[in-house]
């Protein structure tokens, strides 16, 4: 299966049994498609090329993925399929069927991150790193833990006993816990009780090391195991097992909250409180000690998953820390732009000289801090407006528009307190801002604001200019040293008329009319998107070139998949990049024959929003209609979210997202698996000695056109050239 789209034909096209057209099977399952893009994180667990922690990191992350999934997406289907719903979903499954369907391929991918796991921890004592048992421990590591456990576990542990005195506990989504059978000493009535793993301590301890003897680890719960002759004197321990739990983590916010607030804070409350969705158990478990537990949350047996070996795989990143850096990725520095350092660090003359691209996190995310912080002591900005999504709980941003405000300036900031599992970091970055002067407003109650937008307004020779950046990713300085994103900066007048609409949208539900090179969603982008596609598909009939290129996390749209159809039929060659969630069946005759969709997961997170169509000529030229966006293809961004679609026109920008960003992901055989028309996906191997292409050193090694200064642009390679 040849992963380079920039460089083969697309493949013969197979018939699959079914499928057609006009029936639901032509859609591949939500559900299905987001488990196999987890089997990819975890095959990179697998990979030997990889540094060896970082494939522990692997196996913490497909873990922790893969419990979201269920406190969110499986969560919402139990609802429906305990409601009696039978609503089909696009591939035409019930919530029942489609549970069904989950649990096998679920538990499979659980067996598979605990056999990885094993598999690691046989790399890492090769490597001098041992994840010791309690049996392994001598006099010294135990007088050692006794110390540990004294002075950083005593004063936050609390055993708890289990009788009708002292009912069951409340265990949060995501606590650990040890289910403990005891007996007290004399031979008097056992007891039965649970001892809570403190979350706000380590998982993993190092123990001393001694003659060089390597990195020596022991699980907290090896830790209290050895402490409860402290914890419980009087007795005696019979039997144990651990237990995690995952709780209903999805929110319901009344729709006419006249605090939303103060809705959001009892929401979040209610979550922490949710139904269990699925509880982890240790295999072989003690049947009382397995009653007591399963009676107490009302946990039916298809919830239940029996784990042979660690509960808690996502707490395997703590050994990534632990360990040596020379078994972890070399340290990456991002570039800064050579334009920006031109100008004296001086980001507004750097964008009025010309539109800049930053390609984050191979470029510094410190340029869009910086853009805020320049503006918030400038004297000649008079007004700032921002879209805030995700951002750390320290945020630079936030700092930012406090002093810009604090200034005397106006600044709103649109804050979306819907983002899952960041809301109460976003209801105290909100209430900070307030305090600070900042206008602060929260979109609109019944859809997320996703778009990410910020401008900032400057007097300059009597009159304003306005300074735009929009991106694909978060304001989130953390995650832009992993997530590959978009930053895109214009002084052009047009494009911050456009932008200064968007917020009048949010902030005072001002119809946004007139757009010059914006689409906005839920209004126009995804009637824009489909005109589009519609238009390479004529083009295709009449004889010309067509094509469409595209990069995103997630396509399941069904009309746009359809377009997309009808496009392939017409003739258009379609080359999709999706890294996560895919609804599209490619390479199916008769139905999709023109298409190809590659998935590429490797060390950094794919995440920026590209669609690219040819315009009438060969890919890739000159004239080709070019947008990045902050929506993938899926109902809920096109159809229930505030997301923006811009156009790309600065022909550098234009030339840096063609030849450069997309040539290279679609050329990349090194991260690549092809999906195949039975849903299923094939990684890339190359035989025997040929060359892989890798687009993330590519884009590491490699400097991007619209960064370079006065240096010229003579040194940044080209994957693609035009044609015109």
């Amino acid at each position: 299966m040849n992963a380079d789209f920039l460089h083969s034909d697309v493949p013969d096209p197979q018939i699959v049994e079914g499928v057609s057209a006009d029936n639901a099977r032509r859609f591949l399952n939500r559900e299905l498609s987001w488990l196999a893009f987890n089997w990819r994180v975890l095959e990179l667990a697998q990979d030997t090329s990889w540094p060896l922690l970082e494939r522990v990191r692997m196996v913490s992350i497909s873990s922790s993925n893969l419990d979201e999934f269920y406190t969110v997406r499986v969560a919402g289907l139990r609802e429906l399929a305990r409601g009696g719903i039978t609503k089909k979903s696009a591939d035409g499954h019930t919530p029942a069927q489609q549970l069904d369907m989950i649990d096998v391929d679920a538990n499979a991918l659980s067996v598979a991150q605990q056999e990885t796991w094993n598999a690691l921890i046989g790399e890492l004592s090769a490597q001098d790193i041992s994840i010791l048992k309690p049996e392994d421990l001598n006099d010294a590591d135990r007088a050692f833990l006794d110390q540990i456990f004294l002075d950083q576990i005593f004063p936050i542990v609390s055993p708890l006993a289990v009788d009708p005195a002292h009912p069951f506990p409340f265990i949060h989504s995501g606590g650990l816990a040890m289910a403990l059978h005891l007996a007290r000493k004399g031979g008097k009535s056992p007891i039965q009780a649970l001892l809570p793993i403190p979350s706000q301590a380590d998982r993993f301890i190092a123990l001393p090391s001694e003659n060089g003897d390597g990195l020596r680890i022991v699980t907290m719960e090896t830790v209290l195991l050895q402490a409860l002759g402290v914890l419980f004197p009087s007795y005696d321990l019979v039997g144990h097992c651990m237990f995690r739990v995952l709780r209903d983590s999805d929110l319901e916010i009344e729709d006419e909250s006249e605090d939303l607030v103060r809705e959001f804070e009892t929401a979040l409350k209610r979550r922490q409180r949710g139904d269990v969705v699925r509880l982890k158990i240790t295999k072989g478990a003690p049947d009382k000690l397995r009653k007591m537990v399963l009676n107490s949350l009302k946990v039916a047996d298809n919830e239940v998953i029996e784990v042979d070996g660690i509960l808690g795989l996502e707490d395997l990143k703590e050994i990534c820390d632990l360990g040596p850096s020379e078994l972890c990725w070399p340290k990456y520095t991002p570039r800064m732009p050579e334009r920006v350092m031109d100008f004296d660090k001086d980001i507004f003359a750097a964008i009025r000289q010309k539109d800049m691209l930053l390609h984050h996190p191979y470029e510094s995310f410190d340029i869009v801090v910086n853009f805020l912080r320049q503006a918030a002591r400038d004297p000649d900005v008079v007004a700032i407006k921002q879209t805030l999504y995700r951002t750390s709980n320290q945020s630079p941003i936030v700092d930012a528009l406090c002093a810009a405000a604090e200034d005397g300036k106006s600044v709103t900031a649109v804050v979306e307190l819907k983002a899952r599992f960041d809301e109460a970091a976003n209801i105290r970055l909100s209430r900070q801002m307030e305090r600070a002067g900042v206008h602060v407003v929260y979109g609109f109650i019944d859809m997320k604001t996703h778009a990410k937008v910020s401008t900032i307004v400057r007097k300059e020779s009597g009159k304003l200019r306005t300074y735009t950046h929009f991106g694909t990713g978060n304001y989130h300085p953390v995650t832009a040293n992993i997530y590959s994103d978009l930053s895109f900066f214009t002084c052009s007048s047009s494009l911050g008329k456009d932008a200064t609409k968007l917020f009048n949208y949010i902030s005072g539900y001002a119809e946004a009319e007139d757009l010059n090179n914006l689409s906005i969603a839920p209004s126009f982008l995804f009637k824009d998107l489909i005109r589009y596609i519609d238009a390479e598909a004529e083009a295709a009939k009449a004889g010309k070139p067509a094509h469409i290129w595209a990069k995103m996390n997630s396509i399941i749209e069904r009309n746009v998949i359809d377009a997309l159809y009808r496009a392939s039929q017409a003739g258009v060659k379609i080359d999709l990049v999706v890294r996560g969630i895919c609804g599209v069946r490619p390479g199916v005759k008769g139905l999709s024959e023109n298409i190809r969709v590659k998935s590429v997961v490797g060390r950094f997170l794919e995440h920026s929003r590209i669609v690219c169509f040819a315009n009438g000529k060969d890919m890739p030229n000159r004239d080709a209609l070019v947008f990045i966006s902050s929506a993938d293809w899926m109902g809920r961004n096109l159809h229930a979210r505030v997301e923006s679609m811009v156009r790309i026109k600065n022909k550098t920008v234009h030339a840096q997202i063609l030849s450069q960003i997309m040539a290279a992901n679609l050329a990349d055989t090194r991260n690549s698996w092809v999906l195949n028309p039975d849903g299923s996906y094939t990684r890339d191997v190359p035989d025997g000695d040929v060359a892989t292409f890798d687009c993330h050193r590519f884009f590491m090694e490699n400097p991007s056109l619209s960064g370079r200064g006065k240096v010229g642009a003579k040194d940044v390679p080209e994957l693609a050239h035009s044609h015109d």
